[in-house]
């Protein structure tokens, strides 16, 4: 079959890719000059590249790490200590560490928990435990059902105090959905932290070697097309065109620099794109189907990233940096953690400002200087003096809608991949699936979504599209 898909972002291409392997052929437009959606990124005019978000991957991240396997690039991964390392506000330029064992899971978690006496007392770890017991032992559903709480509620029914909330969990939920722990679902933390125990290497972080654009994307889009499937950069969705049945007729694509729009026919079609454009793109008919309207109970969340380059290194160390500072959520020195952006002699923080909803709006001067005022506070040995630390150069890339905002209730309005119409599915992290809004679950998206396309083709050839349940151990051990 002849799959028109719309969006080149993880979702799009991972449904591409998973369409191609069933026998079918894939068209991927993307409106923009660049591949990626909420991966992409950019080189300036130094040659430098900046990034949509700082993108770190899990061993927790199963299917993205399969992906990667069959791509045969597992090795553009470079893993990073099995450790989480947190900032101490009140202790500038103190470290705490979470080191992981080499251990079965969840003893190397636990075992981690308990030799960190830096931010959590011992009273604080046993209300913590007890509290995830029942996460751990019901699984999935209890997590689910918890969905109806915000994770401050959550940890607060388990008699978890304040410290262990604003010591830990600020961190983790602005790293992982860019917002705080009092507006954030139980459900997504509970997800995460699941993962991690139930799977030894799940907490182990990697890095591309390169930007995800040329390291992760182009993989993706040679591996479609050298198997006859396209992608097309620069051809925007203008319309969703319907047959007099509410069936999709065809892609109305926008014309640019003067050209005529085209009509773009398959015999299927996806929407990748994000929640909040598939929104506007709706067509009026299907408007007030029930399946459609639940999508008005999603929205993405506001997202800064940032990269500021140093005339000089602020730090040596290779890995990723949990802030806990009011304004950003986690950074790391990308000259030491990535091979491309590597350089001896300077450092380029790449940083998350979350949550950003009150920033979006404001100059690209006023974030840089108030992000230079936390690391003062980070590094205060390296801004103060004589010979202070200058900023070289700086970029900043505000997403004004990204991964949906994964707030109490939301998962009731994640929809399935296959909706009311029968030739048009959708794809992209905020569908249902296991995982949060993350690379992780954009890949899951697209993998699903191409299995249900193949399950609706009556010449399906989807015996290579079973999710994995767990990463292999090969992937996510090796540093």
């Amino acid at each position: 079959m002849r799959v028109a898909i719309a969006g080149a972002g993880l979702a799009g291409l991972s449904c591409a890719k998973y369409l191609t392997d069933a026998g079918h052929t894939p068209i991927v437009l993307e409106s923009r000059d660049v591949l990626g959606g909420l991966v992409a990124a950019w080189k300036d005019s130094d040659g430098d590249w900046y990034e949509t978000g700082l993108h770190a991957f899990f061993g927790a991240y199963p299917n993205m790490l399969q992906l990667l396997k069959e791509l045969g690039i597992e090795d553009r991964l470079q893993w990073k200590d099995h450790t989480l390392i947190f900032n101490q506000p009140d202790k500038p330029g103190t470290l705490s560490r979470f080191d992981v064992p080499d251990i079965p899971s969840p003893f190397n978690i636990i075992a981690s928990i308990l030799r960190n006496n830096d931010m959590l007392t011992w009273e604080q770890k046993i209300r913590f435990a007890i509290g995830l017991l029942p996460a751990v032992v019901r699984g999935q559903k209890y997590v689910e059902e918890m969905d109806k709480y915000s994770f401050l509620e959550w940890l607060e029914r388990q008699g978890v105090d304040e410290r262990v909330t604003s010591d830990v969990f600020i961190a983790a939920c602005k790293a992982l959905t860019f917002i705080n722990p009092d507006e954030v679902s139980a459900t997504i933390l509970l997800t995460a932290l699941n993962r991690f125990l139930q799977e030894r290497y799940g907490s182990k972080i990697a890095f591309l070697d390169g930007s995800p654009t040329e390291r992760l994307c182009q993989p993706i889009v040679d591996y479609i097309t050298e198997r006859g499937g396209e992608v097309r950069l620069n051809s925007p969705l203008k319309q969703i065109l319907l047959n007099p049945d509410g069936t999709v007729q065809g892609f109305l694509l926008r014309g640019l620099n003067g050209a005529e729009d085209q009509v773009l026919t398959a015999d299927m079609y996806v929407s990748a794109m994000s929640v909040d454009v598939l929104k506007v793109m709706l067509p009026e008919p299907w408007q007030q189907m029930e399946y459609f309207q639940k999508l008005e109970g999603l929205e993405g969340v506001p997202v800064i990233n940032l990269h500021l380059w140093f005339d000089r290194k602020l730090t040596e160390i290779d890995h990723l940096l949990f802030s806990r500072s009011p304004l950003l959520s986690v950074y790391a020195d990308m000259s030491n953690a990535c091979r491309e952006y590597a350089n001896p002699d300077r450092s380029m923080l790449e940083l998350v400002l979350a949550p950003a909803k009150d920033w979006i709006t404001k100059s690209d001067e006023e974030i840089v200087t108030a992000t230079i005022a936390e690391l003062e506070k980070l590094f205060p040995d390296h801004f103060g003096g004589e010979n202070p630390t200058k900023l070289l150069k700086s970029h900043v890339v505000k997403t004004p809608r990204s991964v949906y905002k994964a707030t109490p209730g939301r998962q009731q309005y994640r929809p399935v991949q296959e909706t009311p119409i029968s030739n048009f599915f959708l794809s992209g992290s905020y569908t249902m699936q296991r995982y949060l809004g993350s690379m992780e679950g954009a890949v899951l998206s697209g993998k699903l979504t191409a299995q249900a396309i193949s399950d609706a083709s009556p010449v399906a050839n989807s015996s290579d599209l079973q999710t994995p349940t767990r990463p292999p151990a090969t992937n996510a051990a090796t540093a």
